[in-house]
């Protein structure tokens, strides 16, 4: 009877150790399975397994050190954002927006709008004011940085005899924006 006992004891014994076994082989097999192909020199199947955990662990590695650095960079362009933010800050305090700038530059108007997300109005009426003072819009932009949209528009003079009268056109944009 005791013989049998033992007899069972050691095949439930191998059992559990080839169940171990084989979780272990898939668990392997999962994270091998996990690493991109270019991390290894040779097919997958050729690599022993202990090679397999290895290059599993140096992968990890390369991705941890990838984590850290992209924090740190991540960091900078939060501290950077932090800084440029606090610069517009300092250089709004000397004005109030609306902000409109005209640049008369000889046969070419360079017109600098800033505004707040609240008061907003349609870029359409600025070029169309520029068209109907004499001036030709060659390009025109705009971003958004925080709470405040810059537009910025370069027109150039249809007839550079006629030219544009630029303070009839600052005034018409001042009444446009406030």
């Amino acid at each position: 009877m005791k013989k049998r006992s033992d007899q069972s004891s050691k095949l439930d014994r191998k059992t559990i150790e080839r169940n171990r076994r084989n979780h272990m082989k898939a668990l392997c097999f999962k994270l091998a399975s996990l690493i991109p192909s270019q991390h290894f020199k040779t097919s997958k199947d050729m690599i022993s397994q202990q090679d397999q955990l290895d290059l599993a662990a140096s992968y990890i590695k390369q991705l941890r050190e990838r984590i850290d650095k992209l924090k740190g960079r991540k960091e900078e362009a939060m501290k950077s954002m932090k800084r440029n933010s606090s610069f517009l800050d300092e250089m709004n305090a000397g004005f109030s927006l609306p902000l409109v700038e005209l640049r008369d530059m000889g046969s070419s108007i360079e017109v600098v709008l800033i505004s707040g997300l609240q008061k907003n109005f349609m870029l359409y009426e600025v070029i169309s004011i520029l068209e109907e003072e004499g001036a030709e819009v060659v390009s025109a932009s705009f971003s958004t940085v925080g709470d405040k949209v810059f537009h910025s528009i370069h027109a150039q003079v249809k007839i550079s005899r006629v030219g544009v009268e630029t303070t009839r056109v600052c005034q018409r944009l001042q009444d446009l924006v406030y």
